[in-house]
């Protein structure tokens, strides 16, 4: 008995040299994330990508925050006596953005000092960890394409529907200047304002340009109906609904009133994870409209089912080097030996999120309409 209590006491210490070691190694050098709401605090992060919050609930017992490092639950806080729960994430996270809410007593809520991103079929608070190649989709002295919300008349859903498009700079000046046009997909849980908002495309578009890296196009990004199918069931989707908003209603809206060129070799589809899969699906189904395919995070094609390559100008395959990167790379090298121009692309130390699609788009945006 005697010596389970000294080994008990000795195992204390040195779990308590551990947590020690481990706060002291974290530095001090936090700040509001560029993600907070206007003059917030909290929540913050550091120069190592710990992430560090501070949530007001004094008549709360318990404040969890999902955030935090894979199968740890999430990132628990300490209350004081003035009624603030704070901590710090168990250890740095990947760069980039995050979804993230609190549980406070059972309950699910937002974070108050963050802004609020569409994710996970609602509005998730959002985080940004400073990424180290950051300069590619910051906000920056360059001149700015314009992002402007559109509705389109949808006879088959009966109703009006949603997009958002992007032109780039100069748009409203050369008059004359027609563009193609890439329609990009959200993912599952997300809708329309993915891309603008978390994945910051315009930025990263009106960055490219200036700098000469790509030809200018439009970018459309409509809602694809993919959170009507609840997650695990997505061999449940059916994907004529939405290919019929987007074929029969969405481009023909797009190029009667922008000034696109309205052909099938000026026209490119790309998606990330489950948009990924409608891309997949749709580009398939109807090569006569697409050119350029991006399957970001969403699957591979195989040359089996590319009827004719001669259609096909790009096949374009992107994932997280956390995800599964030797299957994209395998993928393309296959489609390369069909005689098909296949491209993969693997964003390191990341995951399924959307630093991995913010540098793909960025990979991607060159490679479109060169020829």
């Amino acid at each position: 008995m005697k010596l389970n209590v000294i080994l008990s006491g000795v195992f204390a210490l040195l779990l308590t040299s551990v947590c020690l070691a481990q706060e002291g190694s974290i530095k001090n050098d936090f700040k509001p994330s560029s993600s907070n709401q206007p003059g917030q605090e909290y929540p913050q992060v550091n120069s190592q990508g710990y992430a560090r919050f501070k949530i007001f609930a004094p008549k709360s017992d318990s404040v969890k925050v999902s955030l935090g490092l894979g199968g740890r639950g999430g990132t628990k806080l300490s209350k004081n006596s003035e009624g603030f729960f704070t901590g710090t994430t168990e250890g740095p996270m990947d760069e980039g953005f995050h979804y993230y809410h609190l549980t406070v007593d059972g309950g699910t809520f937002n974070d108050p000092g963050a802004l609020n991103y569409y994710g996970s079929v609602r509005w998730e608070s959002g985080i940004e960890i400073p990424a180290h190649d950051a300069e590619f989709y910051a906000l920056k002295n360059v001149p700015h394409g314009n992002v402007q919300q559109i509705l389109f008349p949808s006879k088959s859903t009966n109703t009006s529907r949603r997009a958002f498009v992007y032109t780039p700079p100069g748009y409203n000046k050369n008059t004359s200047t027609r563009y193609p046009v890439l329609y990009l997909q959200h993912g599952w849980g997300e809708d329309e304002t993915a891309w603008m908002n978390q994945g910051n495309a315009n930025l990263i578009m009106d960055n490219l340009i200036a700098e000469g890296k790509t030809k200018p196009f439009i970018i459309v990004n409509t809602y694809g109906m993919t959170n009507e199918v609840k997650w695990g069931k997505m061999k449940e989707f059916s994907i004529v609904p939405f290919q019929t908003v987007l074929i029969e209603e969405l481009i023909p809206y797009v190029d009667a009133n922008f000034r696109t060129v309205a052909n099938q070799a000026n026209r490119a589809m790309a998606g990330l994870s489950m948009g990924g899969m409608e891309t997949h699906t749709i580009t398939l189904n109807r090569p006569d409209v697409f050119a350029y395919y991006g399957l970001l995070s969403g699957g591979t094609y195989n040359s089996s089912e590319i009827k004719d390559k001669n259609v096909v100008k790009l096949i374009f395959l992107s994932c997280g080097s956390k995800e599964n990167p030797n299957r994209v790379k395998t993928a393309a090298e296959e489609l390369k030996k069909a005689g098909i121009n296949a491209v993969s692309y693997v964003s390191e130390n990341t995951a399924h999120e959307f630093l991995t699609w913010r540098r793909s788009l960025r990979e991607l945006a060159p490679m479109l309409f060169q020829k």
